[in-house]
């Protein structure tokens, strides 16, 4: 007698079946089904063959619906012979995708700031935006983060640059200084003391603000008045004004508006403050005989 391989005399001395038992029931009850779902539908074939219908397109949709309920049985079938299986992998799954989310929760955010950004049109290349207490030049954007050009406290180019996540869109005000791309209206604050006579430093400013801004309101009221056309709305008054502000008792701020272009209202307001400071304090000539220090 030839001795057997080694391999299958292992698989026959082994105590335990090679398959497991349960595994077997469930492929014969899925062969049941597919077998009972091509009997029926070879049944209902033959019967529909041997209707005479008034229309001939009946015979073709009973044909259709044969088949489309024939289908779902059999999806039906299999899903009650797996539902176990089918519970344990939907489990895993859904373990699986709740680890990806929170593993990539921030790459997420950013990607959703990113297409907030690009349907709401929010600011693109170019544009100076302030979020969060940042401040610049929009330089570059993509799906995750966008990078400025760092504009100082005085309107200046710091030459730094400030990159910030997407994701910051969905939970911070952004404000779009350029939003009218060639012209602003532009306020600043010039703080007074009501000690002081504040009727004429207002006079002085609404003068000061009307000399340095005046040559650009026809410009910025045919371009903010062909904006607001375009939207629907109200054209806004570009006239350089100065308001009155109380922000605590003692004190008063004049609240100075102006019509600029976008990248020239930091040095419009630079020369409005120093002239305004020039003229409310002037300089002292030095004292005759009066050496300097030094």
């Amino acid at each position: 007698m030839l001795p057997l391989p080694a391999f299958l005399a292992a698989a026959l001395l082994q105590d335990e079946p090679a398959l497991d038992p349960a595994l077997v029931r469930k492929l014969l009850l899925s062969l049941a089904v597919f077998a009972g779902f091509l009997l029926l539908r070879a049944a209902g074939r033959r019967i529909l063959l041997s209707v005479n219908p008034k229309r001939p397109d009946l015979r073709l949709r009973w044909h259709l619906r044969l088949g489309q309920l024939g289908f779902v049985a059999f999806v039906v079938g299999m899903l009650v012979v797996w539902a176990p299986e089918l519970r344990s992998m939907a489990l895993a799954s859904l373990a699986v995708a709740a680890a990806l989310v929170l593993a990539g929760k921030e790459l997420i955010m950013c990607f959703s700031g990113s297409v907030v950004r690009t349907v709401s049109e929010s600011y693109s290349v170019g544009d100076r935006i302030e979020i969060d207490g940042m401040r610049g030049d929009v330089i570059r954007y993509g799906l995750l983060t966008t990078t400025l050009l760092e504009i100082g406290p005085a309107h200046q180019k710091t030459g730094r640059t400030v990159v910030f996540p997407n994701s910051m869109l969905l939970s911070n005000r952004l404000v779009n200084e350029t939003s009218t791309h060639a012209y602003v209206l532009h306020t600043f604050v010039v703080p007074v003391g009501l000690d002081q006579n504040w009727q004429q430093a207002e006079r002085d400013l609404l003068e000061i603000a009307r000399g340095h801004a005046g040559h650009h309101r026809e410009a910025a009221l045919r371009h903010m008045g062909d904006s607001a056309r375009r939207h629907g709305l109200e054209a806004p008054n570009v006239e350089a004004v100065v308001s009155l502000q109380i922000p605590e008792a003692g004190k008063l701020n004049l609240l100075v508006r102006i019509p600029a272009p976008a990248l020239e209202k930091g040095r419009l307001e630079r020369l409005i403050l120093r002239e305004f400071l020039q003229r409310r304090h002037p300089e002292r000539p030095a004292e005759p005989g009066r050496s300097t220090p030094g």
